[in-house]
């Protein structure tokens, strides 16, 4: 039997569900909640609902979007010769955040995670298929592989190499700088920076 009434119970275990969210922060949150103002609950509720029915997927890139294309591929200035292939939105936002004169101008293909066949996904629940219908493209001449330098990532890397050998392109991998089992979200601007420049051709 649950310690709290079913309603603040249900609201527990909804915000449990979200990832990295335990039981006990799951907790802070629901009471956090339930002592708000009710109509900051209703813009909170608001936001949740207008996120998921306004947010899409762009369909080149499949990057987060209003509708349309996103902010990244309608760049013209963008370098239409090379796609970095990252695993979320995540890694996206944080490589467009890195300044200086060197720092990465292309294109991007989001991948909506990795292969990981003790989570249950494979290669058909990525974006993949899509990517090497990107490939064909003329314009392109290299592919930056830029999954996380995690078991799955280093899998997911190998298997994209092997799609994508015979399109003859350049095809290369993020290298020095980014620790093993470390996260490309939470790398800092330089050190993103210095694997963008050391990458290495596979």
């Amino acid at each position: 039997m649950s310690e709290f009434i079913p309603p603040l119970e249900i609201l527990i275990e909804q915000f449990q569900r979200l990832p990295g969210i335990g039981r006990k922060t799951a907790q802070r949150l629901a009471f956090s909640i339930v002592d708000s103002p009710e109509e900051d609950v209703l813009k909170f509720a608001e936001s949740l609902v207008n996120a998921k029915n306004n947010i899409h997927y762009c369909p080149s890139c499949y990057n987060f979007s209003e509708g349309g294309l996103c902010s990244v591929c309608r760049n013209e200035e963008k370098d239409k010769s090379v796609i970095c292939v990252v695993e979320d939105a995540k890694v996206l936002m944080a490589i467009e955040r890195v300044k200086g004169a060197n720092k990465y101008n292309g294109l991007y293909h989001v991948l909506h995670g990795v292969i990981s066949p003790l989570d249950g996904i494979g290669p058909e629940q990525l974006k993949i298929k899509e990517l090497l219908e990107r490939v064909a493209s003329p314009e392109l001449k290299e592919v930056i592989i830029a999954t996380n330098p995690s078991v799955e990532g280093e899998a997911t890397a190998m298997y994209l190499t092997r799609l994508l050998k015979p399109f003859g392109l350049k095809i290369t991998r993020l290298a020095f700088g980014i620790p093993a089992g470390g996260d490309l979200e939470y790398t800092d601007d330089m050190t993103l920076l210095y694997a963008l420049e050391g990458r290495r051709e596979l």
